[in-house]
């Protein structure tokens, strides 16, 4: 009697710690579900990738970019005419990171935010959404030059969708519809508001070696522009835990205002760049 007593006691209490531990064996089944590491980089070339710098993780980035190649032994094949960005990325959750940036390239202040919208799942939702806002300041128009130039002058937007799909274990693809807003345009027929859409792609070679390419397509770029559709091309190498780029460019800006609108190299002519991204992660 007093076992059938303790029995309808504890039963209850049975009945509950089997449903909590039910829901966490659920709970980390939806947490494997999702798709991971499709891309290792926080950028594919240029163009953002799906990565986000994690909570409380803070990434000290060195990106540098020499001078077109073109020129040969003149500059020593672009050393004399390298341009060079440094940025802190904060990761304030696992899926919103802050970011701020100096180049030297027109002398280019940014701030940028980026965020996870969806994760793509093995067997369910196909693709990983990220959101990405950049608000750039140019420091080198000069008043001299453009009386009359303004703070407001110097601003420029870049709002993207950026969409990746892990294919294979091997390979990742990705789709970035982009709009670039320049307060201060170069020719008279180009619109402020610009319109481009980018793709890129990455291919695991080895365990620590993948591939990269990304390419940017200009939809209403103006007539008079000489400025090319940007495309990039480089691997990524894995070292303990960190990712080092190398990548061949015909885009010397590093700015998404920069590259999306003023990649001033042609591939086809031999003019392009090389360029490397270090980064130094700290945990906080």
């Amino acid at each position: 009697m007093k076992r059938l007593v303790l029995l309808l006691f504890l039963f209850p209490t049975l009945v509950l710690a089997q449903e909590d531990l039910l829901e966490e064996l659920e709970n980390q089944a939806e947490v494997s579900q999702e798709v991971e590491a499709a891309f290792k980089g926080l950028k594919i070339v240029n163009f953002e990738s799906t990565k986000l710098v994690q909570k409380r993780n803070l990434y000290f980035i060195v990106a540098h970019r020499f001078g077109t190649v073109k020129n040969g032994v003149d500059d020593f094949f672009g050393l004399d005419q390298a341009v060079t960005q440094l940025k802190f990325i904060y990761g304030i959750t696992d899926g919103f990171n802050v970011g701020i940036a100096r180049s030297s390239f027109q002398k280019i202040y940014g701030l940028h935010l980026k965020y996870n919208l969806l994760q793509q799942q093995k067997d369910g939702f196909p693709v990983t959404i990220a959101g990405y806002n950049l608000v750039t300041v140019n420091t080198l128009l000069d008043d001299q030059i453009l009386p009359g130039v303004s703070f407001n002058d110097r601003l420029s937007y870049v709002h993207q969708f950026v969409i990746s799909k892990k294919v294979t274990k091997n390979l990742s693809i990705e789709v970035i519809p982009s709009f670039l807003y320049e307060s201060y345009v170069r020719f008279d027929d180009q619109d402020n508001a610009q319109y481009l859409i980018g793709f890129g792609g990455r291919y695991k070679l080895t365990k620590r070696f993948s591939l990269n390419i990304d390419y940017g397509a200009h939809l209403n770029r103006s007539s008079q522009s000489l400025f090319k559709n940007p495309l990039s091309i480089g691997v990524d190498i894995e070292t303990g835990g960190h990712v080092f780029q190398l990548h061949f460019t015909n885009a010397q800006p590093m700015f998404e205002n920069g590259f999306l609108g003023q990649a001033a190299g042609d591939w086809s002519d031999g003019d392009f760049y090389f360029g490397f991204n270090l980064s130094r992660v700290f945990n906080l």
